[in-house]
């Protein structure tokens, strides 16, 4: 799917930008399994606004945007997992990491029409620090994308500077005067099309001004020998090997609790 010139481009930029990953019948596929998820939330009564907290946006502005989003897509529709262990994905995905690659979470992304929430500039690195910074994010575009309907942007080679400090409120966003939406560089993208970028590559989104729906997943993946430093953000879906092996399978396991939730009824 790329060869080493696109293998050298991530490395130095931190970023790489491939096209036409998914064809229009996976992606039409995956837009309803979305869609999906979202009617089964109200359905449920589990559907919330996930908007970015913290303290860079108004509170005001902050009630006025919405963003949709669950996590461990997988666990929700087959064709997440189809997609998460795509052959055309997994071929990325050995140049990027390495033969061994290994899945640690995965979440839908949604921004409605003229209000969907933006994401300040941020690195991934400080929700879940690994030794070796193998991780990295694929974002799988849904709909095409350009700055009108939010698209990513990422300041390229920011991962040499490895982890900056970011808030202390808790959201672990960077300070927006320093790294304003605008010192990136824009990645306009088509549906089928994924941005893979480092989890120490600073990137963010503007809102969704536009008239379209932006939908994307986001699949967070790691070499599994790159251990995780002290407590880090956990996922049900944590562990599924994408391709190769786990060598180091007996270093780390995650430690889950089952809570029973309170079933909604019907007034």
């Amino acid at each position: 799917m790329i060869g080493q010139e696109e293998q050298d481009r991530y490395v130095e930029q931190g970023y790489l930008h491939v096209r036409g990953v998914f064809d229009a019948d996976e992606v039409a596929e995956l837009r309803s399994a979305v869609e999906g998820v979202l009617e089964r939330a109200v359905t449920a009564q589990r559907d919330a606004n996930h908007t970015w907290g913290g303290s860079y946006l108004d509170e005001e502005e902050r009630k006025q945007l919405v963003l949709k989003g669950f996590h461990d897509l997988q666990y929700h529709d087959g064709s997440f997992t189809r997609a998460l262990t795509h052959p055309r994905m997994v071929a990325v995905l050995r140049r990027l990491i390495g033969p061994d690659v290994q899945l640690h979470h995965s979440k839908m992304l949604v921004k409605p029409p003229e209000r969907g929430a933006p994401f300040p500039m941020h690195q991934d690195y400080p929700y879940f620090p690994h030794a070796q910074h193998t991780m990295l994010a694929a974002s799988v575009h849904l709909d095409d994308a350009d700055e009108e309907n939010g698209c990513l942007c990422v300041v390229p080679a920011s991962h040499n500077l490895g982890p900056l400090r970011s808030s202390d409120d808790g959201s672990h966003h960077l300070d927006p005067e320093e790294y304003p939406l605008e010192v990136g560089t824009l990645i306009p993208a088509r549906a089928g099309d994924v941005v893979f970028f480092n989890y120490l590559t600073i990137h963010g989104s503007g809102v969704n001004r536009s008239s379209r729906t932006r939908r994307n997943m986001l699949f967070q993946y790691r070499d599994p020998a790159d251990l995780p430093l002290g407590t880090e953000h956990v996922n049900w879906g944590q562990g599924l090997m994408v391709c190769g092996q786990n060598q180091a399978f007996h270093t780390t396991r995650p430690r889950f609790r089952i809570e029973e939730l309170a079933t909604a009824t019907s007034p």
